[in-house]
């Protein structure tokens, strides 16, 4: 799948008002997710991998303290934020609704 081209730094707080959970870090955006249990971490972790493979656009996961995960999106080989990235933090966020 193409990659979509690097959004520039001036239009990147309209694409982060679009996923208001999410918080840029860096050339990412990171959200923390926290569940009542270890196993709904991981039910949602999978989720979140199913919807990604889809989209061909993988994030960066990682569960800690036995109920919490964060995910952190960005495309690596543009050195930045796309708006792919966004577009996989709305589908994320669809899962968790």
């Amino acid at each position: 799948m193409a990659k979509a081209e690097r959004i520039p730094e001036e239009q990147i707080n309209t694409f982060l008002a679009k996923v208001p959970l999410w918080k840029r870090n860096g050339n990412m955006i990171v959200r923390l997710y926290e569940f009542p249990t270890f196993l709904a971490a991981i039910g949602f972790m999978n989720a979140v991998a199913i919807c990604a493979e889809v989209a061909q656009h993988h994030p960066d996961m990682l569960v800690y303290s036995w109920n919490k995960v964060k995910i952190s999106i960005a495309t690596h080989e543009k050195g930045g934020l796309t708006e792919q990235d966004f577009a996989l933090a709305a589908q994320i966020d669809a899962i968790q609704a």
